[in-house]
């Protein structure tokens, strides 16, 4: 495995194959897909860090759903892809959905980790405010890891999987804190992509403990894409991927397989 650097991304690059583009959420970075890289090995892993994430910078202006599409679309093309099948979580799912509507012949297939098509309204006004907190310096950070950890894992993985709330926990701790300030501001503006116009095939996956991302959620978007398949896991939260490595491995593994 290797990082690049590219168009200001730090971009993890490993294997040989198919693409699969790596979409990061919220507090997040490549390293979310670590714990599945396994499921991967058929594939080129891409897996960058978004703009103003982990160890990539902030790229000029606001962050918005528009901007982080375009950088991504941007990698893909630089990277000389006609297409990838694209794998993401949180805020990432955002992302990938408006990349889809976008550009169609760029996404294969869409394989969706604690998806939400946009915030609820309700929910907008704190995500805001959580802005605002991280503006104020490291420790704002520690209280924003300490509240997530908390609010966005599962009973299970509180009480039995301390390695993984301690990487929540240090994923969003060494955020920059604008860009994970301006990362909030894009999530809290976010609206709904077209999801009727998405024609390639979707995996949604979630947590039974997600409030972020609940069932109830997904089979609302399930009915409004024309290829979805879904799949709840148990004792789960919102982070998917660390807290329930081998079920998302199984799940991934099987979608692919549907896809030769």
């Amino acid at each position: 495995m290797a990082t690049q650097c590219i168009n200001g991304l730090a971009v993890e690059i490993a294997g040989e194959g198919d693409a699969v583009l790596c979409i990061h959420g919220l507090g997040g970075s490549s390293n979310v897909w670590t714990p599945i890289a396994g499921a991967l090995q058929p594939f080129q892993r891409i897996a960058p860090d978004l703009p103003g994430s982990a160890r990539s910078a902030l790229t000029p202006g606001p962050l918005s759903i528009e901007s982080l599409v375009q950088a991504i679309a941007g990698l893909v093309h630089t990277l000389e892809l006609k297409s990838v099948h694209v794998v993401a979580h949180s805020l990432g799912t955002i992302v990938a959905q408006h990349l889809a509507v976008a550009h169609p012949p760029l996404v294969r297939s869409l394989a969706l980790f604690g998806p939400l098509v946009c915030p609820p309204d309700a929910g907008r006004p704190g995500i805001r405010a959580r802005a605002a907190l991280a503006r104020q310096g490291v420790l704002a950070m520690q209280e924003i890891a300490d509240a997530i950890v908390q609010g966005a894992t599962s009973r299970e993985t509180k009480a039995d999987r301390p390695v993984v709330v301690a990487a929540v926990r240090e994923l969003i701790m060494r955020q920059p804190c604008e860009g994970y300030a301006q990362s909030c501001e894009a999530l809290a503006a976010a609206q709904s992509a077209a999801l009727e116009s998405i024609a390639a095939p979707v995996l949604l996956v979630t947590g039974d403990q997600d409030g972020v991302a609940p069932p109830s959620s997904l089979e609302t978007m399930a009915h409004r894409l024309a290829d979805a398949s879904m799949a709840v896991l148990p004792g789960c939260g919102h982070w998917t991927t660390l807290e329930q490595p081998q079920r998302c491995a199984q799940e991934l593994e099987a979608f692919h397989a549907r896809l030769r």
